[in-house]
């Protein structure tokens, strides 16, 4: 299992975000994806997620164009976004309940479980606090299980406690033949991890 990006470009609003940006991620493997503010973090995991279009390169995943092929990649992976993908009218139980009918395994009392969300389940989300909601959210990659992991900003919102929680999970997810493309600012001390710096690929960073 091989995700492999060439020359990788993005333009938002006639400005280059990034450009020749290239990677191999393989499964065990982790990418660290580091910068400021305006470099392209979220843009280049949303380029990886199908959610954008690049201004140039080439994305493959198991020697196919993931850009001309989608259909099997978007099967294999689970994109959290750094906003939360929360109904808050309903409670963090109904929420992964519609995850995993729209992406399959059903594996909800195995999420609560991991995340610690046991106490908090069966309450409106809106009645939640930061943290509760970014654990309540990042649950879905127990609930809907995917060989990839693509997190923007994971740990945010979570104390130092639940940021070792979240740590451990992906360490398991990563010894399970799993991979993982994450941002953050502060280094998780994964052990097979690459750094990708978007500062030296930057055209325009605040």
């Amino acid at each position: 299992m091989t995700l492999i990006v060439e020359n990788l470009g993005c333009v938002r609003q006639e400005r280059i975000i990034f450009s020749d940006v290239n990677f191999t991620v393989k499964a065990g493997q982790a990418l660290w994806v580091k910068g400021r503010n305006g470099t392209g973090k979220s843009s280049l995991l949303r380029i990886i997620a199908q959610l954008l279009k690049p201004a140039s390169g080439q994305i493959s995943w198991q020697q196919k164009d993931v850009l001309d092929e989608p259909v099997e990649f978007l099967k294999r992976f689970e994109y959290i976004g750094h906003l939360d993908a929360l109904k808050t009218s309903m409670t963090p139980r109904e929420n992964l309940s519609f995850w995993a009918k729209y992406r399959g395994p059903n594996n909800i009392e195995a999420a609560i479980e991991a995340f610690k969300i046991e106490e908090i389940a069966d309450f409106p989300v809106r009645s939640l606090s930061a943290g509760q909601k970014k654990r309540s959210n990042l649950a879905r990659l127990i609930a809907c299980p995917s060989k990839i992991w693509i997190l923007d900003e994971p740990i945010s919102s979570l104390d130092v406690h639940f940021i070792d929680l979240f740590t451990d999970l992906l360490r398991a997810h990563l010894e399970d033949g799993g991979l993982a493309l994450y941002a953050t600012h502060q280094d998780l001390e994964i052990d097979d991890v690459q750094l990708l710096n978007l500062d030296e690929y930057t055209g325009a960073g605040s």
